[in-house]
C-alpha cells in the first residue's frame, strides 16, 4: 500500500519592508511607523541614509525612509547628496510619498545632574536644531556627530559622563533620564521625510494633480542666464515651486545641481510639456517622483512634555 503523500505547507506571504535610519526610536524609525502599519510591514533598521539607498535599490527592503529637511535647520546635506547620484549608483530609487514629524529633543544621560556631562551625541542635523540651548546651558561640553539620535542613545547608555540628544521615545527605550525636555530652538521644529521605492510610482490624486508635489534634480549648461531660463519654464507653464535648493556637481568647479520642487505631478499633461520645454535647458535632468502633498493635509500637533 502506497504511503500518503503529505501536503507541503504553504509559507507565510512575506511582508512589505521598511528601511529606516535605526537603531530602533529614532525619529525616522517614528517617522516609518507613522507611514506605514506595523502589522502589514516589517521595519529593517539601517546604519546609515546611503545604506537606505542602497536596500532600496537592490530591493533588499521594499520601501526607505530617509531625512529631507527641517523647519529649523534647513535641507539634510546627507540626503540630498545621495539624491545628486554623481556615479548613477541609484538609478530605480524615486520618490513616492512624504510625511511630516514634529521633533522635540530632549537630553537624555545616564547622570542626574547637566552640569556633570562630558561629552554630547547626536546627528548634527540635531545639534543644529537645538543651538540655542546647547549655547546657554552647556557650552563648552564637546559634541560627538553620530549617525542616528538613537545610535546617540545607545552610546550615552554606556558611557559615564555621556549625555544624547534623542527623543523622549529613546530614554524609554534605553532606559536614560530626561535631563532637560524640548531643547529645540523653536516649539514647532519640523522634519519632512521621503518614502523611497526602486518599483512604486505615484498616481495623480485627481486628473489635474493639484494635490501633488514633484521634486526634480537638474544641471543646466554653464553659461550666461541658463538657470534664469529654465526657471522661466515653470512660470510659462503655471507651476508653482515650493523650494529650490542646490549641490556641487562636482562635474567643473562651481556647477551645481539644482534641486526643485514644484505643485504638480509628473504624470499630469501640463507637467510633462513642461519638463519638455526645460529639457533644452538643461545638460541632465532627472524626475525624482511625485507624491502627495501632506503639508496641506497636516495640522501641527502640540508639543510633546
Amino acid at each position: 500500500m502506497a504511503s500518503p503523500t503529505l501536503a507541503t505547507p504553504t509559507p507565510p506571504p512575506t511582508l512589505p519592508s521598511v528601511g529606516y535610519l535605526g537603531p530602533p526610536s529614532s525619529y525616522s524609525h517614528q517617522a516609518a511607523l507613522e507611514c506605514f502599519d506595523n502589522n502589514t510591514h516589517t521595519f529593517v533598521s539601517q546604519t546609515t541614509i546611503a545604506d537606505i539607498f542602497v536596500a532600496v535599490q537592490s530591493k533588499t527592503v521594499t520601501y526607505g525612509v530617509v531625512p529631507f529637511e527641517n523647519s529649523t535647520n534647513g535641507s539634510v546635506v546627507f540626503t540630498l547628496d545621495l539624491f545628486c547620484d554623481r556615479n548613477n549608483t541609484y538609478p530605480d530609487v524615486h520618490i513616492c510619498g512624504e510625511t511630516y514629524l514634529d521633533v522635540h529633543h530632549c537630553l537624555l544621560s545616564c547622570e542626574e545632574e547637566i552640569k556633570s556631562l562630558k561629552r554630547l551625541y547626536s546627528h548634527p542635523q540635531a545639534f543644529g536644531q537645538c543651538e540655542v540651548w546647547l549655547n546657554s546651558t552647556v557650552k563648552g561640553v564637546e559634541r560627538i556627530d553620530v549617525s542616528s539620535t538613537s545610535k546617540a542613545a545607545e552610546k550615552a547608555k554606556n558611557e559615564p559622563g555621556a549625555a544624547a540628544i534623542a527623543s523622549r521615545i529613546a530614554a524609554d527605550v534605553h532606559g536614560l533620564k530626561v535631563l532637560a525636555r524640548n531643547i529645540e530652538d523653536t516649539s514647532d521644529n519640523t522634519t519632512r521625510f521621503f518614502v523611497l521605492s526602486a518599483t512604486e510610482r505615484s498616481e495623480p490624486t485627481q486628473l489635474d494633480g493639484r494635490s501633488d508635489k514633484t521634486l526634480l534634480s537638474f544641471i543646466t549648461d554653464h553659461q550666461p542666464g541658463a538657470l534664469c531660463d529654465g526657471l522661466k519654464v515653470f512660470k510659462d507653464f503655471g507651476l508653482n515651486l515650493t523650494s529650490i535648493v542646490s549641490r556641487p556637481s562636482r562635474k567643473m568647479p562651481w556647477n551645481y545641481i539644482f534641486f526643485v520642487e514644484f505643485e504638480g505631478h509628473e504624470k499630469t499633461e501640463n507637467v510633462t510639456d513642461a519638463l519638455e520645454a526645460l529639457k533644452p535647458h538643461c545638460a541632465e535632468m532627472r524626475v525624482l517622483g511625485s507624491f502627495i502633498d501632506k503639508q496641506k493635509l497636516r495640522k501641527p500637533s502640540a508639543v510633546v512634555a
